[in-house]
């Protein structure tokens, strides 16, 4: 009877121990990236620091030693353009009237490109426009440090080949999208880029599609981001009694074992996150790489974890 309690005592005593240690994958970053090759994604250009999509935030992006994110779309007259939204009332101040409800697919460029897309921002950004995704490309050549992330929207992806191939930057952008068909294809047509699948949805359909990519070997992918939804976010439905988020801690150690085994860049958008802790947090778990809307905050966070441990 004593053994049995002392047996009990061990187990339980066991379990407060684990359950104060935090979760770490046996791989880490530090020991196989440098900190000056750590890829953080400027999202939709520089994030909160300016305005969407446009020349002035993909400059910052680069300044600040990162990889923006451009979201492509097409015109009503089929110029490529940096654009995130379906339409303009977000992004335009005091919109004219005969524009209210029309989507960017209904106008031409000549009409898109005399808008101010920073006014509604702050009046230190008037004057921003809406770029060509050429014009943006001509911010790149001869500048092999310059990247760039192109999130696919709506947009012939032939004919955004022919334009990437035409400025002679496939090796400088990243092809990023929710399907991995897309990526098959992009592959085929710029073989010397790369490619990102970007997997949204609760950690059940996140599971399914992980599973579905080991089946396939994960064809025509290089980079693989699972957003990451913090406490507070009305999509974060999810979380796990335990879990500081969700997808649990478990699942992302599990997957970046898989794709260090393979050699994919695993990277996360975890919205909203401020807190350098958090950034820490996800670090132990296995990323390599970091999406955001706060690249200065980012960076700073990636910066310290690497100094704690040299």
């Amino acid at each position: 009877m004593k053994a049995t309690h002392i047996l009990i005592a061990l187990i339980l005593l066991c379990g407060l121990v684990c359950a104060a240690e935090p979760l770490k994958s046996p791989w880490n970053v530090t020991r196989h990236v440098k900190a000056a090759d750590f890829i953080i994604q400027s999202h939709r250009g520089a994030g909160e620091l300016s305005t969407d999509n446009t020349r002035e935030a993909f400059t910052l992006g680069w300044q600040l030693g990162t990889i923006p994110e451009a979201d492509v779309s097409t015109t009503k007259d089929g110029i490529i353009i940096a654009f995130h939204d379906k339409d303009l009332a977000r992004v335009v101040k005091e919109l004219p009237q005969q524009w209210k409800g029309k989507l960017i697919k209904d106008l031409t460029y000549d009409e898109l490109r005399t808008l101010d897309i920073g006014s509604w921002k702050g009046p230190q950004f008037a004057g921003h426009r809406i770029p060509r995704l050429r014009d943006v490309f001509a911010l790149m050549q001869g500048k092999s440090e310059r990247r760039l992330y192109l999130d696919f929207k709506q947009v012939d992806l032939a004919k955004l080949a022919a334009e990437v191939k035409d400025a002679a930057v496939g090796p400088q952008v990243i092809l990023a999208a929710p399907k991995q068909e897309t990526l098959i294809e992009w592959s085929r047509l710029v073989p010397d880029a790369k490619t990102l699948l970007w997997m949204s949805g609760s950690e059940k359909v996140k599971r399914g599609r992980f599973a579905a990519l080991k089946q396939n070997n994960f064809q025509s992918i290089t980079q693989l981001q699972i957003h990451v939804r913090l406490p507070g976010d009305k999509k974060a439905k999810d979380i796990q009694p335990g879990e500081p988020f969700t997808p649990s801690r478990a699942f992302l150690i599990e997957v970046s074992q898989e794709l260090a085994r393979r050699g994919i860049l695993f990277q996360t958008l975890p919205y909203g996150a401020k807190d350098a802790s958090i950034y820490s947090t996800l670090l132990d778990l296995g990323f390599a790489s970091f999406a955001t809307d706060h690249p200065e905050v980012t960076k700073k966070a990636v910066q310290d974890y690497y100094e704690a441990r040299k």
